[in-house]
């Protein structure tokens, strides 16, 4: 009996059955962070459960790690509310620190959205620590950015926000803002979404806020057939786009533009590589696998979107090409097949077109791959249906995890690295430099 039971302690399994090493909760919960969109279902685990199990694993670790995975959430892998959730459960457990709300809130409308996240279950009085990390936070912003994002339609208002929180003026400049605040005078922000619903030429303002600057990488990416149906010129739209600061674009929205506007592949391909510019690369011959299993495709990221985790591996593989000296690119599902070594949208496609969606099957896949590698990195979501061994000879072993789920390949000889954005790409960088 005492053999069974520390069996059940050691193994699980994985959605698709595979049995595999029960890891430690930090990095469960490390997991089901890096790589969630807040309340938004998977293919095996519902938005609400994903929700719930990160809040029962906060409990079980040191709030330090909470709050230090809740910054990198936010700054490293390009997250924003799924952090917001980390501060909530620090705040419930009472082991929040102001700080760390300072940290995590990069935009305005973050604080109101995490009193929205803070109160979903019923409202309740504010955290001493949540309302002074808030106090601090609104103090960071000046007129424009409280402004361009205190939206009308939302529930909470930057207004309600100070109110609720009381950040103190550290001079007179601050101190007339928070007037302005208060008295609901902030100057309308000359953004498109301002001058749009104000009834501006849709031609004139995108050009007018391309020549100022002024047009941000997500909206411009959001916005290039609106452009184009306005008939801004397509010059001016490509001498934009290789201006434009991209580095906190998440790489998989360059290829929802471009099924939008495929007129603008090219410039878009180009504007991902620029991810991969101030990356060095990785020596000697690289295995890439890429995961194109039926979980991979569905459901979508978010109800509001039409993006996958696909599109994200997708995306990192993009950028692995760019960066691997020597490389063999595989697909995977059910098996394994070779890759010509295109680079970009022609990458993509075919690694997406090279066949059939079924079952998960990394370890077959490692197998039927075996080679003299430097290095082998997978790209998937882990609920691989058979069990997978450590890597063969002396290759590194990484999973560059794009799910969101408890458990994956587990096996202490592969290095999990979870995220969306190019960041852990460059983790990968930095072990293989120590």
């Amino acid at each position: 009996m005492s053999s069974l039971n520390y069996a059940q302690r050691q193994f699980t399994t994985t959605h698709e059955g595979a049995k595999v090493r029960q890891i430690g909760v930090k990095q469960q919960l490390n997991r089901l962070v890096m790589a969630n969109m807040l309340w938004e279902d998977q293919f095996y685990m519902d938005g609400q459960t994903s929700a719930t199990l990160i809040g029962a694993l906060v409990k079980q670790v040191d709030p330090e790690f909470t709050a230090q995975l809740a910054v990198k959430a936010r700054t490293e892998m390009k997250l924003r509310h799924i952090p917001l959730l980390l501060v909530r459960e620090l705040a419930r457990n009472k082991t929040l620190k102001a700080q760390t709300v300072v940290d995590v809130v990069q935009r305005p409308d973050e604080m109101p959205e995490l009193l929205s996240i803070y109160w979903k279950d019923g409202k309740t009085a504010i955290s001493t620590q949540l309302k002074k990390g808030l106090a601090t936070a609104f103090s960071k912003f000046n007129e424009y950015s409280l402004a361009k994002w205190d939206k009308n339609s939302a529930a909470i208002s930057m207004r309600d926000v100070m109110f609720l929180v009381h950040p103190k003026p550290v001079d007179e400049k601050q101190e007339a803002l928070f007037k302005k605040v208060a008295n609901k005078e902030l100057v309308t922000p000359d953004t498109w979404e301002t001058q749009l619903s104000a009834g501006a030429d849709k031609k004139e303002t995108f050009e007018r806020l391309m020549d100022e600057g002024k047009l941000g990488a997500l909206a411009f990416l959001r916005n290039l057939r609106n452009m184009v149906q306005a008939g801004v010129d397509e010059r001016i739209i490509r001498e934009y786009a290789s201006l434009i600061d991209v580095s906190k674009v998440l790489p998989f929205r360059f290829l929802a533009a471009a099924r939008v506007v495929p007129q603008f592949e090219d410039m878009l391909e180009a504007m991902l590589f620029r991810c991969t510019v101030n990356m060095p690369k990785l020596k000697g011959k690289t295995r890439l696998l890429v995961d194109v299993s039926s979980s991979m495709y569905q459901p979508k990221v978010s109800a509001k979107s039409d993006i996958t985790r696909q599109d994200a591996s997708l995306a990192l593989a993009m950028i692995c090409r760019e960066i691997c000296e020597e490389v063999e690119i595989f697909s995977f599902s059910g098996k394994a097949l070779r890759i010509a070594p295109r680079r970009g949208f022609a990458l993509a496609d075919a690694i997406k077109n090279s066949q059939g969606c079924s079952g998960t099957d990394i370890g077959r896949s490692i197998r039927e791959t075996d080679g003299t590698y430097d290095r082998t990195i997978a790209i998937t979501d882990e609920q691989s249906r058979d069990q997978v061994n450590a890597p063969k000879g002396h290759t590194k072993g990484y999973v560059l995890n794009v799910g969101s789920y408890q458990n994956g390949i587990n096996h202490s000889a592969w290095t999990t690295i979870t995220g969306f954005s190019e960041s852990v790409i460059s983790y990968i960088i930095e072990v293989e430099k120590e």
